[in-house]
């Protein structure tokens, strides 16, 4: 396809989307520094975010964190 086909079925799509996008105040967020521990995890557990592919240690990351906020979280008492 030429250039002018592209443009044109894009133009003809009702799905595409304009990518227009202003990054002008876009803000660069650095991830937090990770650090390397040794750790022992029980071996089902450990297939389990393996078997996921790679980026398994990053979901794992993930859990803990979402544990770690959910405990961090004030205690609202429940009313009577």
């Amino acid at each position: 396809m030429t250039d002018e086909d592209i443009e044109a079925a894009v133009r003809n799509d009702p799905d595409a989307v304009p990518l227009d996008i202003d990054w002008s105040d876009a803000v660069v967020v650095m991830p937090a520094k990770k650090r390397a521990i040794s750790i022992r995890i029980d071996e089902d557990v450990l297939d389990f975010f393996k078997s996921g592919g790679d980026g398994y240690q990053g979901r794992m990351n993930a859990v803990l964190r979402s544990y770690m906020l959910q405990k961090a979280k004030p205690k609202t008492k429940k009313r009577a």
